[in-house]
């Protein structure tokens, strides 16, 4: 299930704000983001970071 904000709920509250704080307003926008620049971002973790790749591939798109 995708949030109103386009990430979806499985990766938590906590990484969700953190991606909003870092600018990131859609799931879209971290099409060719690295894996690592996201696990620099307070809140976001391995957890996160792997639904939101599953998410990303469901649409055609990807972390790098």
């Amino acid at each position: 299930m995708t949030e109103p904000d386009g990430f979806p709920r499985a990766i938590g509250r906590p990484a969700t704000a953190a991606l909003l704080d870092a600018g990131y307003t859609d799931l879209a926008e971290l099409d060719g983001v690295a894996e690592a620049d996201l696990l620099h971002i307070h809140g976001v973790g391995p957890k996160a970071v792997a639904v939101l790749r599953e998410a990303l591939a469901a649409r055609g798109l990807s972390l790098t």
